[in-house]
């Protein structure tokens, strides 16, 4: 675990290699995600029928077994413990809620010259959402995914699951039912980002993807984009966690680990205005590893990407956080929103000690599917706007025309477009040209 602080001599250089730390510890797989690929596109349901048996040691005795049935769904509903579905429900109604209100109007604007114009907002016709389904299951990924498509008006939503010796999790097809998903296929991997974008005999291709994976799934939807949209490529998860002295250092330290156990390449980050609580978050984290599930993962993370900063004020904080344009944002001081107001970059924020960044992962509301990596700086967190597109529109009336017209003709004839200058010119009876 890496311990800074700003009066320290070196304190640049060592900032820049926290800035710089390589946390993508995956080998180079982009030659297998294109031989997966172009199996695929080859090879289409057997080819899927194929790569399952290999990577998720089972094969449906055909291509329709792929695809996960409604009664199949009602059971694993009817399997789910009534508490859980109660907190799939709250959660998604949530998520509903704020996702409805990032609804934009369509704009109309009459000019004064003789033109109205105006922009239309409308949902992509088809979105796969990608669902990880090796290490562990994950209901509310289906839900952050899916619930902002559907209020997009998306029309079809078609859910790619892998199942691990053919293991599907209740709760997850659950989650899907509940969050307006139209279909579910048990596919996973490359094979399934492949199946999603160009399409089988069986399942019809998308223009959207989204959703977490892992290396391969990341790989494959670098390789799609262009042929379909897609939402990010993730990183691994990060948070930066700002306390002052008055802060409690047992709950800053288990939000600290809260981001690590997701896995060793994830990065936790302190910083304070108090060398005191600096030395008793330390010492915190190292009594929660003590007895956390997933101390192995939780203590690989922190001792190798994790960090304690001591700065002089939170001017010198703010600062930081924008040069880290974190993934999450935990603000626990004082007066949060006056010291949220200074910063720019956070892919989304956490105010007060009774806010962790978990509450937002599950109930709150917005989006957990945010930018990693110091993307922040110029990423936001998935919305609405990840599944709806805008066309504008252009209506003339005759004295539009010859208002503006000759310029036009003017800017294409410099640009050496003569069709362009003659369409115009034409309807302004200037002649051929």
């Amino acid at each position: 675990m890496i311990r800074l602080s700003t009066t320290q001599s070196g304190f640049e250089a060592e900032f820049r290699a926290l800035l710089d730390q390589a946390r993508e510890t995956t080998a180079q797989v982009d030659a297998a995600v294109a031989s997966i690929i172009a199996e695929v596109r080859k090879g289409r349901d057997a080819a899927l029928l194929d790569l399952t048996a290999r990577f998720d040691r089972w094969q449906p005795e055909g291509a329709a077994g792929l695809r996960v049935s409604a009664a199949e769904i009602d059971a694993a509903r009817a399997r789910c413990a009534p508490e859980l579905l109660d907190a799939l429900d709250l959660a998604a109604t949530r998520i509903e809620r704020f996702h409805a209100a990032q609804l934009p109007n369509d704009v109309e604007l009459d000019d004064t010259l003789g033109l109205t114009l105006g922009m239309r907002w409308g949902a992509v016709d088809a979105v796969g959402i990608y669902v990880p389904g090796g290490k562990a299951a994950y209901p509310s990924s289906v839900l952050m995914n899916a619930v902002p498509a559907a209020v997009a008006g998306v029309q079809r939503i078609a859910m790619a699951v892998p199942t691990p010796d053919g293991v599907l999790n209740d709760l997850v097809l659950a989650a899907a039912h509940r969050a307006g998903v139209t279909e579910i296929w048990r596919i996973g991997g490359a094979q399934a980002i492949a199946a999603l974008a160009w399409g089988t005999e069986s399942i019809a291709p998308v223009d959207r993807i989204a959703g977490p994976g892992n290396a391969y799934v990341a790989e494959a939807k670098r390789q799609v984009f262009g042929r379909v949209g897609i939402d990010s490529i993730a990183g691994p998860s990060e948070v930066v966690v700002l306390a002052d002295a008055s802060q409690n250092p047992s709950l800053i330290a288990i939000d600290l680990l809260a981001q690590a156990e997701h896995d060793e390449s994830a990065q936790a980050i302190l910083i304070t205005t108090s060398a005191q609580m600096a030395h008793a978050v330390e010492h915190a984290v190292a009594e929660h590893l003590t007895t956390l599930p997933r101390s192995a993962i939780a203590g690989a993370s922190w001792e190798k990407h994790g960090a304690i900063i001591v700065v002089r004020d939170w001017e010198e904080g703010a600062a930081l956080v924008d040069r880290l344009a974190p993934e999450h944002l935990e603000v626990m001081v004082a007066e949060p929103q006056a010291l949220f107001a200074r910063i720019r970059h956070a892919g989304a924020a956490f105010l007060g000690a009774n806010c962790p960044e978990a509450l937002g992962d599950y109930v709150a509301g917005p989006n957990h599917v945010l930018p990693t990596g110091r993307t922040a700086r110029f990423a936001s967190g998935l919305s609405v706007f990840d599944f709806l597109k805008r066309t504008t529109w252009i209506s003339a009336e005759r004295r539009g025309l010859d208002a503006i017209g000759p310029a036009a003709v003017a800017l294409a004839e410099a640009e050496g477009l003569s069709a362009h200058a003659r369409s115009i010119a034409l309807r302004l009876g200037q002649g051929a040209g």
